[in-house]
């Protein structure tokens, strides 16, 4: 991926280095790691979301959310890569929105070690990157990029774009209004209906991100030689077919909340081939 020289956002708030990498805080407590892993595995396993896991082990009390000191990010090169993917999509969606009519708001990214604070509960980087529509900041411990390469075997400077994408792709889901109604039918719904809604939600981010990846590389040429089947590795990786197959050696197709592997590289793949958000309707499309 060609990334050295292009742009980089200012729109990071880094808090690496500020502690809390040992236990997950909630309400005013602490849960050990131990207690975060049973969430990991809960939400591999069963659908369920980790926070709401945690929440619960810790009493059912709201995370305290406070507002963590902003200070510029460091300048080593992989936060110079994920500050410039920022930027890209931020050119990126701008564009896409304004020929609608519609104004983009740019989310921040969050950089961060262990733990740290958000409108959404308590962030844990064990659960991956995720975006919280109650603040629009998109969170990533960028040690995830090395469980990328040891744990699923997928490296590669345009797979870990991908990422990133998907989370952005999560923000323009939320201005756009989907994520919202989304949530409002689930709460209305069974568990089996609200895990195939949501993974509807995860398809659709998958198709987004191809979009962005279609109008970088024709404005900036971003792409070489291997980068899309990087990307597709990385999508089928984290299916979860894949995943539950990896962590209990069968498959539980009506407690997915992402899409199976093929599915997650088919609505990237429409994505980057499409170039066009009205492509990406996974709610109305018959097969996934």
């Amino acid at each position: 991926m060609k990334w050295e020289g292009n742009r980089e956002s200012d729109n990071v708030e880094d808090r690496r280095g500020e502690g809390g990498g040992g236990g997950f805080s909630l309400g005013g407590g602490s849960l050990s790691l131990g207690t975060v892993a049973i969430a990991v595995v809960a939400s591999l396993l069963f659908g369920v979301n980790p926070l709401s896991v945690l929440s619960m082990l810790g009493g059912g009390q709201p995370a305290q959310v406070q507002q963590a000191p902003s200070h510029p990010p460091a300048n080593d090169q992989m936060t110079n890569f994920v500050r410039t993917v920022l930027a890209d999509t931020e050119d990126t969606w701008t564009e896409l929105f304004r020929a609608q009519g519609r104004n983009y708001v740019k989310p921040k990214l969050v950089l961060f070690s262990g733990s740290t604070p958000t409108a959404c509960g308590t962030g844990q980087s064990a659960t991956g990157p995720f975006y919280c529509p109650g603040d629009s900041k998109v969170y990533i411990d960028l040690s995830f990029y090395r469980l990328m390469q040891q744990r699923f075997h997928v490296s590669g400077e345009f797979a870990q774009a991908y990422v990133l994408a998907h989370e952005v792709g999560h923000h323009v889901q939320h201005l756009l209004g989907i994520s919202d109604k989304v949530d409002q039918v689930r709460r209305r719904s069974s568990e089996v209906e609200s895990n195939a809604l949501s993974v509807r939600l995860e398809l659709q981010a998958d198709c987004f991100a191809g979009v962005w990846a279609n109008h970088a590389n024709q404005a900036r040429n971003i792409l070489e030689q291997g980068d899309v089947e990087t990307a597709l590795k990385a999508a089928s990786a984290i299916g979860d077919d894949a995943l539950q197959r990896q962590a209990r050696g069968e498959v539980v197709p009506d407690s997915f909340t992402h899409g199976t592997s093929a599915q997650r590289v088919r609505w990237f793949t429409r994505g980057i081939e499409t170039g066009q958000i009205s492509a990406c309707n996974t709610f109305e499309a018959r097969q996934l």
